[in-house]
């Protein structure tokens, strides 16, 4: 298995350099056989280059590797002249490599805090269209901005059906075992909303195993506290599914918690959801938690579930018997290396 890996900024390498040794000794014990290549990106890359990616690396994402795996990036003092941040990967990777899907689970892990249900559910984010899709391309003088948000047929159609083929392969909401999708939106003001949900009812007729669900964003944000236990898979616009997967993340102990994947027809690759946080950067406090939990991801993708579970279970065992923990601000109290060596501690033989 060949696997590109993107180090990053500020914390990416600490994190990185966590998953590339838990994943090679977690697949070693399954005979898998897998080579790490390395591919600059970045707020670095974009310094040193003028580009967040190094040339010729989509293809290479496409054609000579199995999948990609991604630490975070940017730094917030690297910047274009229009004020965005440079050297993020976001637009380049999800709309050069057509990775539509933006999956985001968000799951309490055992030992990390007490909950009144279980929370356990996956947003399916669209990545290409959308607010989003203004990136670099919206409008603005001294005296006004505007950016554009798009939503096409197409686009709808099969990140909603993604969200149901997706619900179709777990068990159901939590709190009472329903495989739901939830469609989330702002209907009720915006027509790129009601089209959203359009399509959607649409799709949802093809799923009658499947219980369709509404909410506006707003409630939707509320939900997620007031009751969590009762999602299972939401989808939703690619702005949207930015704010809400974030909110989520805070209630299962923060971003350092979660991962991501993002995933196309013919690529795919996997991250964590949170920024490069270089204020503790070669501190030995970031979480490697979600890059860990990433890399799950990617070995499921890939069709090496084995051994994706055997992480899963290592990353749940190190939590559930207090090998680690965190503090308030979600930085684990064993440190990036303590996380590390806790998890291969229990990688079972």
């Amino acid at each position: 298995m060949r696997i590109a890996c993107i180090d990053g900024d500020g914390i990416g390498p600490e994190l990185m350099g966590s998953a590339r040794e838990v994943l090679a000794a977690a697949a070693s014990m399954d005979g898998l056989a897998v080579e790490f290549g390395s591919e600059p990106g970045g707020a670095q890359t974009y310094l040193e280059t003028g580009e967040p990616l190094a040339a010729g690396a989509l293809e290479r994402f496409r054609s000579e590797y199995d999948a990609v795996l991604k630490g975070p990036v940017g730094l917030p003092e690297v910047r274009k002249p229009d004020g965005t941040e440079a050297g993020v990967l976001g637009g380049v990777l999800r709309n050069g490599l057509d990775t539509y899907a933006n999956v985001r689970p968000v799951r309490l892990l055992p030992g990390v805090r007490d909950a009144a249900a279980p929370i356990d559910y996956v947003i399916v984010r669209e990545n290409t269209e959308g607010l989003y899709l203004s990136r670099g391309s919206g409008v603005r003088n001294e005296r006004a901005a505007s950016d554009q948000l798009l939503m096409t047929r197409v686009g709808v159609e099969r990140i909603v059906r993604f969200a149901f083929d997706t619900a179709r392969a777990r068990t159901g909401a939590p709190k009472d075992g329903v495989r739901r999708v939830t469609c989330v939106d702002k209907s009720n003001v915006l027509r790129s909303f009601a089209f959203f949900r359009d399509v959607f009812d649409e799709i949802a007729a093809e799923y009658p195993d499947v219980e369709a669900d509404h909410r506006y964003t707003d409630a939707a944000a509320h939900d997620l506290v007031a009751d969590p236990g009762h999602f299972d898979v939401l989808v939703t616009e690619n702005f949207v599914g930015d704010m809400l997967s974030d909110l989520g993340a805070a209630t299962v102990g923060g971003l350092g918690t979660c991962p991501s994947g993002n995933i196309g027809e013919r690529t795919a690759y996997f991250e964590p959801v949170h920024g490069s946080a270089p204020s503790i950067a070669g501190q030995d406090k970031a979480n490697p938690t979600s890059q860990l939990l990433t890399a799950a991801m990617l070995l499921d993708h890939v069709g090496a579930a084995d051994t994706a579970r055997r992480i899963t279970g290592a990353v749940e065992a190190a939590y559930a018997d207090g090998a680690v923990g965190l503090d308030p601000d979600g930085t684990p109290t064993c440190g990036t290396k303590g996380v590390t060596t806790a998890v291969l501690n229990r990688l079972r033989p």
